[in-house]
């Protein structure tokens, strides 16, 4: 019946799995899927995470890189970095488990953050220098306090 529910009427499906916990009605829960709902939220939690650390990543690359854009260009990354930032503290106070998952991950949100850095490089105009893929680090110049710094905005 659960299951059934579960395919139906998600949102009903969880209260009533809620309700059966507060109830402790633990013979009458659809364990398969709570199990895969909450393997679910943790993957969403890290997805999350590195998802805002690519952004912060990306942006506080092209500070340095691109440090001769127009202000207009570079406060519209500042802004990136200060909201990405606030984004993973945020989300690391809530969750402090994860701060544990940020060497992980740090890597591939670098990589994935470097690429979209050097793409939106390419699509300069109006007289910006186009920087050069190989000004790029291929390895993550920033250190996870410098990352986490709301003071820090580049230099490596």
């Amino acid at each position: 019946m659960s299951t059934k529910l579960y395919e139906k009427d998600f949102n009903l499906w969880i209260e009533q799995t809620i309700e059966q916990l507060a109830n402790q009605e633990f013979e009458s829960l659809d364990i398969a899927n709570l199990i895969e709902e909450l393997r679910d939220l943790g993957k969403a939690e890290k997805n999350a995470l590195e998802s805002n650390l690519m952004i912060l990543l990306a942006h506080l690359l092209k500070l340095n890189i691109q440090a001769d854009a127009p202000e207009t260009m570079k406060n519209s990354w500042y802004n990136s970095v200060i909201e990405h930032r606030k984004r993973i503290k945020k989300q690391l106070s809530k969750t402090p488990s994860l701060k544990a998952y940020l060497p992980t991950i740090l890597q591939e949100a670098y990589t994935d953050g470097r690429d979209i850095a050097i793409k939106e490089g390419k699509r300069t105009s109006f007289g910006i220098r186009m920087p050069n893929e190989s000004e790029y680090p291929s390895q993550c110049p920033f250190t996870f306090q410098q990352i986490l710094d709301d003071d820090f905005y580049g230099e490596y």
